[in-house]
């Protein structure tokens, strides 16, 4: 058992929330569930004093002091494997994720991830939570990431996260033609029978993505979207909510199928495109130390390249049989 002291202020706009909320949101590396039963066994103080009901409402401002005992994390072997690190200082490291690598251990995935890359390359990541791993990305989502290298840094860029201080933008292939750009503003949960998917669903916590149009081909669109919020499958689940669901993604969409009429390289190309064609382009923040505003872009990757490329050829050769 590790003696640990999480201490935060509440936040003026968290005025009127419950208690137990406002913690998960506050501590976002413990479970409401957990920290609901901290607040029962009266290990929560509010401004010096037990606060032991979770449904209390807080008024903003207060000083939180949570002294508990809790079970060291699983153990998590380093492990040599290769990072693409775009950006580093003493701080933080942005990293340029390939496909087919998960970034936390899991079920089923235990080792092999991002995270015992960093343990690997940087040992004292260890006394960050989670190795310092701020936002993911899907197994097959490629692109940038955040990785904060000390608590401090990775405390404000969770912060800064939950705040929406942090700027994602993603490039995507959707199926279907669509028109014009806008927005998603669906609410998200856990799916209620495929507990490893999400869902739209009105209980859910809110989401918001942006998107507006690259460009158009037969069947399918090229789009750049904006998270404004980061729930899980966010993009994957909202783009198949309005019925275009991203080129790849067997979870949410099912396998892409070629147009009328496609050359046989075409149709292979997208027989082999076996993953979302999603890619996390750019990331903007303010350094979590000195304040500056940092950006950062990430160039398609190779099989992205390949696919969009099939796409206007086939585009070219079919554009006078189109009717937009």
């Amino acid at each position: 058992m590790a003696q640990i002291t999480l201490s935060a202020q509440v936040e003026p706009q968290q005025m009127g929330q419950r208690l137990d909320q406002t913690l998960a949101e506050l501590f976002p590396d413990y479970s409401r569930s957990r920290l609901k039963t901290w607040i029962e066994a009266e290990l929560v103080q509010l401004d010096g004093r037990i606060a032991n009901i979770p449904r209390e409402k807080v008024y903003g401002g207060e000083q939180v002091v949570i002294q508990v005992e809790v079970e060291e994390e699983n153990h998590y072997e380093p492990e040599n494997l290769p990072l693409n690190i775009i950006y580093e200082d003493e701080h933080i490291l942005v990293l340029n994720k390939p496909q087919n690598f998960v970034v936390h251990p899991g079920a089923g995935n235990r080792s092999g991830t991002v995270l015992n890359a960093l343990l690997y390359h940087y040992p004292n990541i260890i006394e960050v939570p989670r190795a310092g791993i701020v936002h993911r990305l899907d197994k097959d989502t490629t692109g940038l990431m955040v990785v904060a290298k000390t608590i401090p840094a990775q405390t404000k860029l969770v912060r800064d996260l939950q705040k929406r201080r942090i700027t994602r933008e993603y490039e995507a292939v959707a199926s279907g033609i669509m028109t014009k750009g806008g927005k998603v503003d669906e609410p998200m949960a856990r799916h209620p029978t495929k507990r490893t998917l999400m869902a739209v669903h009105p209980m859910g916590k809110p989401a918001v993505t942006h998107y507006r149009i690259m460009e158009r081909f037969r069947d399918y669109t090229r789009l750049r979207l904006r998270l404004e919020t980061g729930r899980t499958h966010q993009i994957r689940v909202h783009m198949a909510h309005i019925a275009h669901p991203l080129l790849g993604d067997q979870t949410y969409g099912g396998r892409p199928r070629p147009p009328k009429n496609a050359s046989e390289q075409f149709a292979q190309i997208l027989r082999e495109f076996k993953r979302q064609a999603l890619h996390a382009v750019m990331l903007r923040l303010n350094h979590p130390i000195t304040g500056e505003e940092m950006e950062w872009y990430a160039p398609l990757p190779e099989d992205f390249v390949q696919l969009v490329n099939v796409l206007k050829q086939d585009y070219l050769l079919h554009k006078d049989e189109l009717d937009y």
